[in-house]
């Protein structure tokens, strides 16, 4: 059948695709709309499977806070390339995979991507989809949802590194200064865990095997290499622990020490940092 530019046109209103593709489209399918719109899918799946390899460093953070700033959600979406992170479709379907996040409080990424947008299609398959229009890798890079009794929020000046910081025993203190040096004291520095009992079993017998290689380098007997590495892995946690770091704007005072100044009894119950690099 004849395909005319009215049926590519309102095919490429339906699903986004370019016009060459929704005419291919059309007429594989045989100027069936559905089956068109089934076949720029599976090339968007195509697509996806071809690059799913493929390094996305790119993209868009977004945060977002309820009235009372006691949850915050802090999405990325990833792409290869920062053309990619500017176009209209990329950074609208991150606002409204942000909005998914707000509305169904999903708990995980994994839930998130089963979570419907406004059309009833997942945000999978909206990624999937796009993935096929652009033509490279597409990702829900990360998800944090944080609730405390405070949650303050910071995203740095290029939209791809955000943070949330979790504080209790807030007693009616405003921590919204604190809470911003706090978070771009995270963004700076990028700690690896709260405090020391917050880091994994993993990466600190990496960080042991790590001071006894280099004991060993400089000529330390064996026997005093485990000993050695523990004093390193010492210098580790007040390097890579929140609470433990130096305060940026003070070097003369920790993490902990500039909260416990700030308001008697408020903790830092959690953090979430997210970086597309």
């Amino acid at each position: 059948m004849s395909i005319t530019a009215a049926d590519v046109n309102k095919l490429r209103q339906m699903t986004g695709a370019g016009m060459m593709d929704c005419k291919k489209a059309l007429t594989e399918a045989n100027g069936d709309f559905e089956a068109a719109v089934d076949i720029l899918r599976k090339a968007g799946q195509k697509v996806a499977a071809k690059r799913a390899d493929n390094e996305t460093n790119e993209g868009v953070v977004l945060i977002a806070m309820n009235a009372d700033h006691s949850n915050g959600k802090l999405i990325a979406l990833a792409c290869e390339t920062e053309p990619v992170s500017k176009v209209d479709a990329f950074n609208d379907l991150a606002k409204s995979i942000l909005d998914a996040a707000v509305k169904s409080h999903a708990p995980s990424a994994h839930d998130l991507l089963a979570e419907p947008l406004a059309d009833g299609r997942s945000v999978e398959g909206h990624i999937i989809d796009l993935t096929g229009k652009i033509g490279e890798k597409i990702t829900l890079a990360a998800y944090e949802n944080i609730s405390a009794e405070k949650v303050v929020s910071y995203i740095h000046s290029n939209n791809k590194i955000g943070v949330l910081v979790a504080f209790e025993n807030v007693q009616g203190f405003d921590v919204a200064e604190v809470g911003k040096d706090i978070a771009m004291q995270i963004t700076a520095m990028k700690p690896v865990a709260l405090d020391k009992d917050g880091v994994d079993a993993e990466t600190i017998e990496r960080e042991i095997e790590i001071g006894k290689d280099q004991a060993r380098q400089e000529g330390k007997p064996e026997a005093m290499l485990e000993k050695i590495a523990v004093g390193k892995l010492e210098k580790f946690y007040k390097e890579s622990t929140l609470l433990n770091q130096q305060f940026v704007k003070d070097s003369s005072i920790t993490i902990r020490q500039y909260v416990e100044s700030a308001q008697n009894g408020l903790t830092i119950a959690s953090f979430k940092r997210i970086a597309l690099v």
